[in-house]
């Protein structure tokens, strides 16, 4: 038979879970920002609240929000480095930021008379790690400007369960995520060190996808990642440290996984090293 205190111990354990479990719900609060200041962008914004706060997400007052973002606003808003959305997520005071990024476009194609696209760039940023949560288009299309952005704006309250569903995963995994630990990084050239060093190479250099969505959008961006490599070349985790969105932030990780490296060396050894490698994306003009 079991002690008592056995079964009080159980039962505190069994409240502290389902407590803890609600905790990535319930405590997540977010800043919705239209860095570009537009009246669609601050439409979105008003619907976007509402289907978060229909989930049980506070939302930071969008006054309040837009002040403290424009006391320290980051120079590339929607390709940020993780260090400058932790400071803006700092400054704001919230477990996530939304980003929202809209535009109006006349469109033409073969298959299509002169239309209206209506579309908004949505980034879901985390404060405490400045990661990249996940990155979402929203868009409508109609022959009329103002019907295309009215139904864009009326199916944004819709998109609120799908990034609350984001949000409360992603605080869950950022519980769950083991501490990085630290390694050894690339000399300064100037450094004694450096003399005897030689850098991580490829054996095989992989040029990352520039997206079809990121081409169509003509998205202009760069994408940081930092590699931990082995004394043996192996890759033993990767992190985007400076996020684009559309896609690019994967076709990057995709690359550099798919090469095979040389790993660093210093007085004819090797070690194990921890390096940042940068990629620039943009679209070019075939007619030029």
């Amino acid at each position: 038979m079991r002690s008592p205190s056995f079964t009080i111990l159980k039962i505190i354990f069994a409240i502290v879970f389902v407590i803890s479990g609600s905790i990535s719900v319930t405590a997540t609060s977010v800043a919705i920002l239209d860095p570009d200041g537009s009246s669609l962008g601050q439409r979105l914004a008003e619907e976007l609240a509402a289907g978060l706060k229909a989930r049980g997400i506070k939302v930071i007052d969008p006054d309040m929000a837009s002040a403290a973002y424009r006391s320290a606003p980051p120079e590339t808003p929607f390709n940020m480095t993780s260090d400058a959305a932790k400071r803006l997520g700092a400054v704001i005071g919230s477990d996530l930021m939304i980003l929202i990024k809209p535009t109006l476009q006349r469109r033409n194609s073969s298959a299509k008379k002169d239309y209206f696209e209506a579309y908004a760039a949505i980034y879901v940023v985390s404060s405490r790690t400045g990661r990249l949560v996940d990155w979402k288009l929203w868009n409508a299309e109609d022959r009329d400007e103002s019907k295309a952005a009215n139904s864009l704006v009326n199916s944004t309250s819709a998109l609120g369960s799908v990034l609350a569903e984001l949000m409360e995963k992603a605080a869950r995994d950022e519980i769950a995520t083991p501490q990085v630990k630290s390694m050894e990084e690339p000399p300064d050239p100037d450094s004694p060190l450096a003399r005897s060093f030689k850098a991580p190479i490829p054996f095989r250099r992989i040029k990352p996808e520039y997206t079809s969505i990121a081409a169509f959008y003509e998205v202009a961006a760069t994408v940081e990642i930092v590699i931990d490599l082995d004394a043996k070349g192996q890759i033993m985790r990767t992190e985007i440290v400076r996020w684009a969105g559309f896609g690019l932030d994967g076709s990057v990780e995709r690359a550099i996984r798919e090469m095979n490296w040389r790993a660093a060396e210093r007085d004819g050894k090797f070690l194990p090293m921890r390096f940042l490698v940068r990629y620039n994306f943009k679209k070019i003009d075939k007619t030029n």
